[in-house]
């Protein structure tokens, strides 16, 4: 078995190659993004008692609007938390099919595909320059994968949130498995 970084581990075999990345390794973040969990809950929970207190009609419609927005965080938060909890990737590569899973408390859909109709396996690169790159890979966001095939049109990303070094050391070992080339 071959380790890279804190959360990747390679198992390569003959006719298997077995990959899985764990979300995180950092306990003192996940305990802050518990506590960001409980105070946005309390917070939406003080908004939502005080809405049926409320007479003027103007402020209620607000409310309604302030409370859409706080559930759709609120629910973000939360399967985020899950996940760098609970969740992991894995990509195995056997008998010439991709099978890929988000696994979830040891459950989660398999999904395959044929290493014939594979094309373009490459690295997406993160730019400093951009916002969206830099919130994707902040510790907050559940997102923000590195490697990418297309497979009958179809884009497929994984490996969450890793380095750029082990962003290319995955790429090589998953490209000298499939291709047979470095």
């Amino acid at each position: 078995m071959k380790v890279l970084g804190d959360r990747i581990s390679i198992l390569k075999k003959e006719d298997l190659l077995s990959v899985v990345i764990l979300p995180t390794v950092d306990k003192k973040k996940l305990g802050i993004l518990f506590l960001w969990i409980f105070a946005w809950t309390v917070c939406g929970v003080i908004v939502l008692v005080n809405y049926f207190k409320l007479q003027n009609q103007d402020a209620k419609v607000f409310i309604i609007g302030y409370l859409a927005f706080w559930a759709y965080f609120e629910f973000k938060i939360v399967s985020t938390f899950i996940w760098k909890k609970n969740g992991k990737e894995k990509l195995w590569i056997q008998n010439g099919i991709v099978h890929y899973q988000r696994e979830l408390n040891k459950k989660g859909k398999i999904t395959e595909y044929n290493i014939s109709l594979i094309d373009d396996f490459k690295i997406i690169d993160l730019s400093n320059t951009s916002f969206a790159d830099t919130i994707n890979q902040s510790f907050w966001i559940k997102g923000g994968e590195r490697l990418e095939f297309i497979s009958q049109g179809k884009a497929v990303r994984f490996g969450m949130q890793i380095t750029d070094e082990e962003a290319r050391s995955l790429f090589n070992e998953i490209n000298k498995f499939i291709f047979g080339k470095k």
